[in-house]
């Protein structure tokens, strides 16, 4: 049977990559999902076009506060609804906010379709900050709707992506489906019987690449050898390990920050950033996703994408409890 999809701040398409599968990374064939996407829509013109230069079916650019789906029926709903308020990385950052509300929204869209499952994501701030009170009350809206309601925060290096990942997953199951959901078991990790996690040197074609945008000045190698020991800075990532997080400002890092950066050669000092393409690989997009507009669009909607290989996973351990309950239902 073919699952029915909605999928909300849809982005450019990493989530529903995963959902539909059929795809290949680092020499792995994901299968493809019996799914099919009856919806996609996100307010960023620019994330819907690389959306639609990937997919056959048609994304819309459209604020979820337009959106009316009633009358629609489907087997699934997903949405990473937009996190900044949330963000271990934004000092400015209120909840409050309209788009610390959006999980609302969400809430009032699965109410209109009333899907037997629905996957939203967040960072992990959303479920730290206030004492959890932010995800309590996002948590207590969805069982508002019928549903009963789990939650996990997953690390996408645990799923052989080279990436330290980590994002809240909250899953929602029909209260009428006497199915419980379980999160996918981790594929890899750091010791014991699980695979070794994927290293970045497997995305790193070339090291040194001709462009020479994307290296850092001499006057910037400088600064942060002036800089205070205590701070992190140059974070130059070792080739053997996972990447730290990439995130949505790939286009305006800097050696005076937090973001993960190359060190090309030590002797010479020379330090540059991640190109698009390579920051796709470390986010599990395959070589041949496109994307649309700049650079800096490129790393903007790269590093707000769920990882198509994370999302793969989910969407498997969601098939295995809609079908258990399908042959529950036929017993």
């Amino acid at each position: 049977m073919t699952l029915d999809v909605v999928s909300l701040f849809s982005g450019c398409g990493g989530a529903d990559l995963g959902i539909i599968g059929g795809f290949n990374f680092l020499r792995r064939n994901y299968r493809a999902h019996n799914t099919r996407i009856i919806h996609a829509s996100d307010f960023d013109a620019k994330a819907v076009a690389s959306y639609n230069l990937n997919f056959s079916h048609p994304a819309r650019v459209l604020d979820v506060r337009d959106l009316n789906l009633d009358g629609t029926e489907a087997d699934l709903l997903i949405g990473g609804f937009p996190c900044q308020s949330f963000s271990t990385v934004n000092p400015t950052k209120d909840p409050t906010d309209s788009r610390g509300q959006l999980y609302l929204e969400m809430a009032r869209v699965i109410q209109q379709v009333k899907p037997r499952v629905f996957i939203a994501e967040n960072v992990v701030g959303f479920a730290r900050l206030g004492g959890g009170k932010y995800l309590n009350a996002a948590v207590a809206e969805f069982e508002s709707c019928g549903y009963v309601v789990q939650y996990q925060i997953l690390n996408a290096a645990d799923y052989g992506i080279p990436q330290l990942r980590k994002r809240l997953f909250i899953v929602g199951v029909r209260s009428n489906i006497k199915q419980t959901f379980q999160f996918p078991e981790p594929t890899h990790g750091e010791a014991g019987e699980l695979r070794s996690y994927v290293p970045l040197s497997r995305v790193i074609e070339n090291l040194e690449p001709r462009d020479p945008k994307y290296f850092f000045s001499q006057r910037a190698v400088a600064g942060v050898k002036r800089a205070k020991k205590n701070m992190k800075r140059a974070l130059a990532q070792d080739l053997k390990k996972p990447c730290l997080t990439i995130t949505s400002h790939l286009a305006k890092v800097s050696l005076n920050s937090r973001d993960p950066v190359l060190l090309v050669d030590s002797r010479r000092e020379l330090y540059r950033r991640f190109t698009p393409r390579e920051a796709a690989s470390i986010q599990s997009f395959p070589k041949s996703f496109k994307f649309a507009g700049s650079d800096a669009d490129a790393y903007r909607q790269i590093g707000n994408a769920i990882p198509p290989v994370l999302m793969w996973h989910l969407m498997d351990a969601i098939s295995r409890c809609l079908s258990s309950s399908s042959q529950s239902s036929a017993a």
